[in-house]
């Protein structure tokens, strides 16, 4: 299949290589696809920039272009079977998970379809009425988009969206091992209408594709969601060209629980926080910071529980959770939880591959870390596993800076009956987003972002709108005079 979209057009890669996709959950083969160049990407940038250079969607009415976001919703709703197997096979999750994605997709293609008529200008007031100044909001440009593994459709549902309702052009590149969801969107994108060169995607690696997006100087705005090593290079890479850059970085997320919380919601919530979609998920609670009179039932119960949690595949209906998205990875957090009890925790569950008849598969069992400490790499690094490392508290103040004890930023949640707690100490958390009894929710009416080393930037919300404009500041003198400034001067020839 050729998977390069390009100039409006499905193409090969100019050498016509090829990646097979492989559904972490079996080994089984999903797909074929392009493995685009950096030439590729070249030619994709140039057809993006051409695009909006002849502003054929620039100059599209924002609210028509509003229009084809809500009929991409409708489309993802009404072929939602297919884009959830897609993603289900690429990702190895459970199905019920990816089809939970979809509806997410379609609501964030909606809120922006609704809203891209929303910031069309204002105006100033300059103290002159013989002045009309105003600010305008114009696209950036031509956005290059890296979008991660973990959640492949949604991650660019949160660029595309924004990206097509403001009029600016773009060029995607998924990740490598989760292509076939983008290939759907941008097929229905030009099914819809999407002026061609307006939207583009390149399927292929970092290496080749993802660093000539971070570094082409027709690239406008970079966004990228993943992990802070790639980011920084990206981000260095923008740098040199001055680019206007957004980043979400992932984060190491806290999730304390107050001795008077909900004994029951909090422990459940305490599984779901840490080993939802196994854990690969950048916002997932991993610090469990439990309050210390509570602690020894608490962590008694997260561990009887986590130990009951079924592994399988995407169409296993018994199972609970899924598989990582590779043995590479897999490896990697292998090593984490080892170097973590190396230093001290106390492996209480988990550790293994799970059930031998899951051999063929990426699967790793929902860990818990008892006893950790500060400087316990495990408390320190992103797993980004089914990983919980637990740590404890005897006062507020304690707990707020245990919770802000990391480099990262991105979200955490407070568990308490009393509301005078929860939102002294929601308030104090150094996290783009906090939870007040509760975990993982979000809404595409809210900034999506980080703190910290967790990122640049704003996703969703008006602010995830505003990332793909740049105010124009328009000042007009409808009296033009004479200044008298430099004075005219008679010369004597």
């Amino acid at each position: 299949m050729d998977t390069l979209f390009i100039d409006g057009t499905w193409q090969p890669a100019t050498d016509n290589a090829t990646r097979t996709i492989y559904c972490p959950a079996d080994g089984s083969e999903v797909g074929v696809v392009s493995e685009a160049s950096a030439a590729d990407a070249e030619r994709a940038i140039m057809a993006a920039r051409k695009a909006f250079d002849s502003r054929v969607w620039v100059d599209t009415p924002a609210a028509e272009r509003g229009d084809l976001l809500i009929k991409v919703a409708d489309e993802i709703l009404r072929r939602k079977d297919e884009f959830a197997r897609a993603e289900a096979l690429d990702t190895g999750k459970r199905l019920v998970e990816a089809e939970g994605d979809m509806e997410d997709i379609a609501g964030c293609f909606r809120y922006f379809g609704k809203i891209a008529d929303s910031h069309p200008g204002r105006l100033v007031d300059a103290g002159d009425p013989s002045v009309l100044s105003r600010v305008a909001y114009e696209p950036v440009g031509v956005c290059g988009m890296i979008t991660p593994w973990n959640f492949p459709l949604l991650q660019a549902a949160w660029k595309i969206a924004p990206a097509v309702a403001t009029g600016n052009s773009f060029v995607i590149k998924p990740a490598e091992l989760t292509p076939h969801t983008t290939i759907l969107i941008l097929q229905v994108l030009d099914e819809l209408g999407l002026p061609k060169g307006v939207g583009n995607l390149v399927t292929g690696d970092g290496a080749n594709v993802g660093s000539v997006l971070s570094s082409h100087p027709e690239i406008d705005l970079i966004s990228f969601t993943g992990g802070l090593a790639t980011g920084k290079i990206i981000a260095s890479a923008a740098a040199e060209g001055v680019k206007k850059v957004a980043l979400e970085l992932g984060g190491k997320n806290p999730n304390v629980v107050f001795a008077d919380a909900d004994f029951d919601a909090a422990v459940d919530n305490a599984l779901n926080a840490g080993f939802m979609d196994s854990g690969l998920v950048c916002s997932a609670g991993a610090r469990l910071i439990v309050e210390e009179s509570i602690k020894e039932k608490f962590v008694d119960e997260l561990v009887r529980r986590a130990e009951d949690i079924v592994l399988g595949g995407p169409f296993d209906e018994a199972a609970e959770t899924g598989p990582l998205i590779s043995r590479e990875h897999r490896a990697k957090v292998a090593d984490y939880v080892r170097r973590g009890v190396e230093a001290g925790a106390t492996l209480r569950c988990g550790g293994d591959f799970g059930p031998e008849k899951l051999a063929d598969g990426c699967f790793y069992s929902p860990t818990v870390l008892d006893n950790c400490t500060a400087d316990n790499p495990a408390v320190i690094e992103e797993g980004f596993g089914p990983v919980i490392t637990v740590e404890t508290f005897s006062t507020e103040d304690e707990a707020i800076a245990i919770a802000n004890d990391t480099d990262y930023g991105l979200a955490g949640a407070v568990w308490t009956s009393d509301m005078g707690t929860a939102h002294r100490v929601s308030a104090r958390l150094q996290h783009g987003t906090i939870w007040i009894n509760d975990y993982h929710p979000y809404i595409p009416q809210a900034e999506w972002g980080g703190f910290k080393k967790s990122g640049i930037g704003r996703e969703l919300g008006p602010t995830g709108l505003e990332e793909y404009q740049q105010p124009k500041h328009i000042y007009h003198n409808t009296e033009p005079a004479v200044t008298g400034w430099f004075p005219q001067k008679e010369h004597n020839d």
